[in-house]
């Protein structure tokens, strides 16, 4: 059987999408406003994920359309992630919409899945941020039908209406977040902050089998990621060309000499190939065609760039990107943290090489 060429256009619709996304964080979304909440107590906006998930139905876009949600595909929700990627916007939203629907689709919960698609509860996968797929899991324990134990590294737990916990007898049980504590943790990235999330007796209703689940469950979340890194990648390279285009050095646009034209070009590249591996991996994600190599490609090449970028954006501002004003160290931060997220690119090359049985000379 012949293999279907991957779509890596945006369609008309998915094009419509954005910009309706781009509009609502433009309006809801400053960058001030980000550094501001980062700096809060309440990193999470939570009037803004209300508007997302709620009013434009973004939190329900892998759900179907007979369990309440909107029936979409990944495309959809990797178009979602770019533009959220741009804003670094403090929102659960791949946390939520992504990681835990994921393993609740695989369970077929539909009560749960309901509640996730309206936008009115979020639900977080309590597993670290920086586990790929195919790592081994932390479960916690299970005694006389309560769960005890301490999940590190949970990202947006504090935002978390209720948990899907896995346990060492194989399932996955959904906990109420009033019924654990969340302790944040210290985290680069304030905007998706981190938490240990400790079960002293908590009741857990099972959902399912955790394997299946959160293997699922991760590989989404690995190949979207790849979307909100671009996302990251294109506003530093964009802001930053539009920058050296204004800055001026002895009566002539910095953009103008041939060194930084040749960062500049360099990097475009990079972001341009990246587009083309993140756009790749939301297709396989929406086809079932060579999933798990095609992710691991995306994600194997994405964090550097993204992190190349945003350390370009922030050398290339000069005085000003060093500034905590300047939203740059927010998209390099969010770089960071997302390169170790859901696995690093080295630990996706070695999944490569194992897909396609390459050996290591």
């Amino acid at each position: 059987m012949s293999r279907t060429e991957p779509d890596l256009l945006y369609s008309e619709e998915e094009e419509a999408l954005r910009a309706a996304v781009r509009d609502l964080l433009t309006d809801h979304c400053d960058p001030a406003g980000v550094i501001a909440r980062a700096e809060s107590d309440t990193p999470h906006d939570r009037a803004l994920w209300k508007s997302l998930a709620e009013a434009m139905g973004l939190a329900g876009l892998l759900v179907p359309e007979e369990l309440g949600g909107q029936g979409a595909s990944h495309r959809e929700v990797a178009v979602v992630l770019e533009e959220l990627g741009r804003s670094v916007a403090p929102v659960p939203y791949l946390a939520s919409a992504v990681v835990a629907t994921e393993a609740l689709l695989e369970c077929g919960d539909r009560e749960l899945l309901g509640r996730l698609a309206s936008g009115r509860t979020v639900g977080v996968l309590a597993v670290g941020l920086h586990l790929a797929p195919g790592d081994a899991l932390p479960a916690v324990r299970l005694e006389d039908g309560r769960l005890h134990g301490e999940v590190t590294g949970v990202a947006d737990a504090a935002a978390a209406d209720v948990l899907l916990v896995p346990a060492q007898d194989g399932g996955l049980y959904a906990v109420e977040a009033d019924a654990v504590t969340v302790t944040p943790q210290t985290s680069l990235d304030l905007t998706r902050p981190l938490a240990t999330v400790t079960l002293t007796g908590a009741e857990g209703r099972r959902l399912g089998d955790t394997e299946p689940a959160v293997r699922r469950a991760l590989r989404s979340a690995a190949g979207l990621l790849t979307s909100e890194q671009l996302g990251l990648a294109d506003w530093a390279l964009t802001e930053t060309v539009r920058y050296l285009k204004e800055r001026k050095q002895f009566n002539r646009p910095v953009g103008g000499f041939q060194a930084l034209k040749h960062r500049l070009a360099q990097l475009w590249l990079e972001v341009v190939s990246l587009r083309a591996a993140a756009r790749a991996a939301a297709d396989a994600l929406t086809t079932g065609e060579d999933t798990d190599l095609t992710v691991a490609v995306a994600q194997s090449y994405a964090g550097p760039v993204a992190v190349h970028a945003a350390e370009e954006a922030l050398q290339l501002h000069g005085g000003i990107g060093m500034t905590w004003e300047h939203p740059v160290h927010l998209c390099l931060k969010r770089a960071k943290a997302d390169s170790i997220a859901h696995g690093t690119s080295g630990a996706h090359r070695a999944a490569v090489a194992g897909l396609v049985d390459l050996q290591a000379p």
